[in-house]
């Protein structure tokens, strides 16, 4: 990172990592196949408001889910408290999400699939939009937003460095849509001003060098 650019950058009430902003990322779907939703050992974080909306769309997308899936919410429903307290999707076995779905290989989300087809107005839950963002909620009301490194991804952050496209760039329409739009707007504008200020800085140092 950039030395003369600070280490977070606040928009409102929403503190940024920056690097949400240095870091490259864009998803290889191509090559990961969707690991990111069949690996690690808890369910992606979810809101009350989304675990109805989960409840709501669970008709439509049934008979995607594997019968291991099936049984999981049967037992204990969409989500399940985690280890840290939080609320998350359910799991089957800590591994997949348990709206997992496969074409082949490739592992889909059974309930954006249905969005996309029309037959649900829910598309999945925000967090799973923002990953590889994670959203912290801190004591003082702020939301902290970082950056989550996890080797599954090496190939997006290869993408994205080829293809030289920023987390935030990424990640454009589902922070648009958790903050709005106006507040990206606000994000993009904070990170040019920065940009430009640090360039004048490291001009400067080199003149006087």
């Amino acid at each position: 990172m950039d030395q003369h650019l600070p280490p977070v950058i606040q928009i409102g009430d929403v503190l940024v990592s920056m690097d949400i902003v240095t870091e490259k990322f864009c998803c290889d779907y191509e090559k990961c196949k969707g690991q990111c939703c069949i690996d690690g050992d808890s369910g992606a974080p979810v809101t009350m408001d989304e675990i109805a909306l989960m409840e709501e769309s669970l008709d439509e997308v049934w008979h995607d889910l594997s019968p291991q899936a099936q049984s999981v919410i049967d037992r204990q429903g969409v989500a399940y408290v985690a280890k840290d307290g939080d609320l998350a999707a359910s799991i089957v076995g800590c591994r997949d999400c348990v709206f997992t779905c496969y074409d082949g290989d490739y592992c889909l989300c059974a309930l954006e699939r249905a969005y996309r087809q029309g037959k649900t107005h829910f598309k999945k839950p925000i967090s799973c939009s923002l990953y590889p963002i994670r959203e912290v909620h801190l004591s003082d009301g702020t939301i902290g937003l970082n950056y989550h490194k996890w080797d599954i991804c090496k190939d997006a952050v290869a993408k994205g460095e080829k293809e030289d496209i920023p987390v935030y760039k990424f990640l454009k329409e589902p922070l648009s849509e958790r903050f709005g739009k106006d507040w990206y707007n606000a994000l993009v504008q904070a990170v040019d001003m920065l940009k430009t200020l640090s360039s004048d800085i490291l001009n400067a140092a080199t003149e006087e060098e």
